[in-house]
């Protein structure tokens, strides 16, 4: 039997998506086809596809059903990313009701238009509350803040009376907003990684290290099941239009801290995080917490900061190489990418050049014996 070259998506027995591979990710965006974009095997490589469908070879004649996810079943993937992200909010709202009764705290802003004295309520006003109240430009532009001289998220509670300084890209130092930017990048990468692949290939993200921006790539670590998996220059794309879609979003980034028990019960389908939990508890200031981010609803350990949201995510972002690596002897593959932050421009030569240097194996937290050869 032949293979037809389209790959048909069976949504019901009656209806079908037809979505032809060779089409650009932009073009099927474009033409509207809400289904999200699912990479393939290399047989059906570059294909966008919809979330819990099952795919056949031959070919009819396309009928688009009003909602994809209207009669998909959720995938392995989503079910554990739903599982988490609940869990996450189940325990949000038990800490939330620890507190009793609204209390005070007196806030001291610095910084322009001016210094000012606020009052705010104590384990729930944050730092983006402050740039509420200041002024309209200092919401969309504060990426993290400084407070009683610690790096803060923009959306963790203030716990105490406290100096409070609100940072963005284009102060005399952005060092730390920059590092905060490249951690965020590299969770926004984990998040896109659990959803585009098909149904049938589990994702089970193993890290991501810490942000070091002379290095030219943030990146993000994951386990496929599969050894041989050659990305195309499409699904390449494909991720980076992925992770644009998710800045459009502009979702904010939500910090919690929880028990290890709890870490434990949330990422009991993931091997590597299990193994991880304990020495990052210890690690803790408490000795027993690990602190967790939510973007959405993927879930994920770190111990930040993060950015505001994910619109801090210019419009320069491209997921450049997926390199072949190996975490005690467990066959991953680290993607790694390059981005600017909104409102930050280079001409395509410029980003060019940060392209091809973000496509280097990024050799952080990784052994010295693996192969060094990518696919790209």
């Amino acid at each position: 039997m032949t293979t037809n070259p389209r790959a048909e998506l069976n949504s019901n027995s009656s209806s079908t998506i037809i979505i032809d591979p060779t089409m650009s990710v932009m073009s099927a965006i474009v033409s509207g086809l809400k289904c999200r974009a699912f990479i393939g095997l290399p047989s059906l490589s570059g294909a966008l596809r919809c979330p819990g469908v099952q795919y056949q070879s031959s070919y009819t004649s396309p009928s688009i059903p009003s909602s994809c996810r209207e009669v998909a079943v959720p995938s392995a993937n989503a079910r554990i990313r739903q599982f988490r992200s609940e869990m996450f909010s189940q325990e949000k709202e038990r800490q939330r009701n620890l507190i009793a009764r609204l209390e005070k705290i007196d806030v001291e802003y610095r910084g322009i238009p001016a210094d000012t004295q606020l009052q705010m309520n104590k384990s729930v006003s944050t730092p983006y509350n402050v740039a509420q109240h200041l002024a309209e430009y200092l919401v969309d532009r504060s990426a993290l803040a400084l407070v009683n001289g610690k790096l803060w998220d923009m959306h963790r509670p203030l716990e105490e009376d406290c100096t409070i300084e609100l940072m963005h890209f284009r102060q005399d130092d952005p060092f730390q907003v920059n590092r905060a930017f490249w951690r965020s990048c590299s969770f926004m990468l984990g998040s896109v990684l659990e959803e585009v692949f098909k149904d049938d290939i589990l994702v089970e993200l193993h890290s991501f290290p810490a942000p070091f921006v002379n290095s030219g790539s943030f990146v993000h670590d994951v386990d496929l099941k599969m050894s041989d998996w050659k990305p195309t220059k499409t699904e390449l794309m494909t991720l980076s239009a992925t992770m644009h879609r998710l800045a459009e979003k502009a979702v904010p980034f939500e910090r919690l801290d929880v028990s290890s028990d709890l870490a434990l019960q949330m990422f009991k389908d993931n091997q590597y995080k299990v193994k991880q939990i304990p020495s990052i508890a210890s690690s803790s200031q408490s000795g027993s917490d690990v602190t967790l981010y939510r973007l959405g609803d993927h879930v994920d350990i770190s111990r930040g900061p993060m950015v505001g949201d994910s619109s801090f995510l210019g419009r320069r972002c491209t997921i450049a190489v997926a390199h072949p690596i190996q975490h005690d002897g467990k066959a991953m593959y680290r993607f790694q990418g390059v981005a600017l932050p909104k409102d930050m421009f280079l001409n395509h030569y410029a980003f060019g050049i940060l392209e091809k240097r973000a496509m280097k194996l990024n050799e952080a937290n990784i052994p010295s014996q693996i192969p060094t050869k990518s696919l790209n």
